[in-house]
């Protein structure tokens, strides 16, 4: 007992705050507690929280315990030795190892406080231990590119003999008793072994394996758009299909009707991968679609969606409501999943109860209940909801709103002092609540349970090592949607080029944002009978940016380029 009350007393870091005048002593009291039910360190919050800039911190912090303070901005990110400490200890206890000299390991730190961490990486790796103290906000940044480096590293060693040997589980309730041996030749399990892992590392979302009457090709969906990557001989055709479907535990002799199943791929001690895959009968054999679902892409953080500001914090007012419905809409591919499981991550807490639903199941995260939709053994939307209603939930995930009967459950349950999450396709956040009402659900239930809706887009980002200025006359940005004052100011408008770190002049992508909180006044047009258009001009009263202005806000950053925004939203 005497143990666990010296953990819940504050740290000398703490009060040296508080004598420095930095933070008064019951912001320090309440910011610790908060910590504590947290399950983070006193520096993240107080640094997550934004109470204090992390530099401030840390020089305190270094001047307090004597321990020595590096700038991670000017230590090379290549010099870190690979695979000494496990991933899981590295988050656990947010310390970087730096480097080793003889039995001695260092370690990067925020927080000086945290001796758990030096203990058990030593008993873990054998070596002595020594903190480096290093700011709060480029620890969480330099962990996330470490994990990263060490995944990818491990992925880029695999050789021809190691193809062969990659572990693959599929789903073991589907039919495995038409496995035909020629599918598992050596050749076979390399190519579709090599196809995985070079979409992987090349950040693919999709693969596309199409026959046709004298190709057969093979595409990756990269950012958005697809690309060919591969063009097998056409006679390998039958063989790669039936490989993939014995890798997905289909039955192989079944090509007239779709199916669907499920690989797992086991790349290292540290990271799994699972594919969905889908398989659909052509003219000329079975086109077959990988979805790559990496659990990691659901965990980036809130940060790292492509918030402004503004938007972000109204996000997270709404999810931490005790109840009520977030609705997050746009097409197959914006997003929506990451941004649902990054509000996911944020509450998945102990001490409370989240089930989700969906159609089916992308991103597993551990902490949470999730249930694959199933309507041929009567597992819909509205059968999970019910049963989530007598399983004592505090926050439910539905994968999609798509009748009124869900609607109505959901609309029910925010009601009742649940937080509901869901998406809904629609074009944007004003014609969501138009779409709810046009399923049957009344104004006064959408009133009383919406709290908030997101329109989200994905556009391409530019690639900042080869992206170049262009110039337009002021009648073309006029038509664009910039307004004459931003033109005045100057505005810095770049354009896609391509280099050798890029996909033809871009790199990756960032959502693209409208997050309209239900006001009383909307509450009040939704209740007139409100359509789509007064609402979204009661938006724009609002000061709430539509997509196109949240794009071009982007196109100011510089972040991407007006092509991408022309070809995301609508002017």
């Amino acid at each position: 007992m005497a143990k666990d009350s010296v953990t819940l007393k504050p740290s000398g870091l703490a009060w040296r705050l508080v004598r420095d005048q930095l933070i008064s002593e019951s912001q320090m009291q309440t910011a610790y507690q908060d910590a504590l039910s947290k399950g983070r360190s006193f520096v993240q919050h107080l640094v997550e929280e934004k109470l204090l800039d992390s530099r401030r911190i840390a020089v305190v912090a270094a001047q307090e315990f004597g321990v020595p303070l590096l700038d991670l901005d000017a230590f090379e990110a290549s010099n870190l030795p690979p695979n000494l400490v496990e991933e899981r200890l590295i988050n656990k206890h947010r310390a970087l190892p730096l480097m080793r000299r003889g039995n001695r390991l260092f370690l990067a730190i925020s927080d000086p406080t945290n001796d758990q961490a030096l203990e058990e990486i030593r008993f873990h790796t054998g070596l002595a231990t020594d903190p480096i103290l290093v700011e709060e906000s480029k620890l969480n940044a330099a962990i996330q590119k470490a994990v990263q480096a060490q995944d990818t590293s491990t992925l880029g060693d695999f050789a021809d003999a190691d193809l062969e040997k990659l572990e693959v589980m599929g789903n073991e309730e589907e039919d495995t008793e038409n496995l035909d041996a020629t599918i598992d030749e050596a050749p076979i399990v390399r190519y579709v072994n090599k196809i995985l892992v070079d979409a992987i590392t090349s950040g693919t979302s999709d693969i596309h394996f199409e026959p046709f009457e004298k190709f057969f090709r093979i595409r990756f969906r990269q950012d958005g758009l697809l690309r060919e990557v591969a063009s097998p001989p056409l006679n390998l055709a039958n063989r790669l299909t039936s490989r993939l479907k014995v890798m997905s535990r289909m039955n192989i002799a079944e090509r007239r009707v779709p199916q669907d199943g499920r690989i797992k791929l086991k790349l290292s001690r540290n990271r799994d991968i699972d594919f969905r895959v889908n398989t659909l009968p052509t003219l000329y054999g079975e086109k077959i679609v990988l979805r790559i679902l990496d659990a990691s892409s659901a965990q980036v953080g809130i940060d790292a969606l492509g918030f402004e500001p503004e938007q972000r914090d109204h996000f997270l007012k709404a999810i931490k409501k005790p109840y009520g419905m977030v609705l997050v809409t746009g097409p197959t591919g914006s997003g929506k999943t990451v941004s649902l499981y990054t509000a996911l991550n944020i509450l998945n807490d102990p001490e409370i109860n989240i089930s989700t639903v969906e159609d089916p199941v992308e991103i597993q995260v551990a902490g949470i209940n999730q249930v694959n939709l199933n309507p041929k053994s009567g597992l819909t939307f509205a059968a999970a909801l019910r049963a989530f209603l007598r399983q004592d939930p505090d926050i439910i995930m539905v994968g999609e709103i798509r009748d009124l009967e869900t609607a109505e459950i959901a609309v029910k349950a925010a009601q009742t002092g649940h937080l509901v999450l869901s998406t809904l396709h629609t074009n944007d956040a004003p014609q969501t609540l138009t779409r709810l009402a046009n399923m049957g659900v009344p104004p006064f239930n959408i009133a009383s349970s919406v709290l908030l809706i997101m329109a989200q887009r994905l556009a391409r980002r530019l690639c900042m090592h080869c992206r170049e200025k262009v110039d337009l006359p002021r009648a073309a940005l006029l038509e664009e949607g910039f307004s004459d004052q931003e033109i005045d100011e100057g505005l810095t408008i770049y354009a896609p080029v391509g280099c050798d770190k890029c996909n033809k002049g871009y790199r990756g992508r960032v959502g693209i944002f409208q997050v309209m909180p239900i006001s009383e006044a909307t509450v009040s047009l939704i209740l007139e009978g409100g359509n789509s258009m007064q609402l979204a001009a009661q938006a724009r009263r609002e000061g709430i940016a539509d997509l196109r202005a949240s794009g071009l806000r982007k196109v100011k950053a510089g972040l991407i380029s007006l092509e991408e925004v022309n070809r995301v939203t609508t002017e």
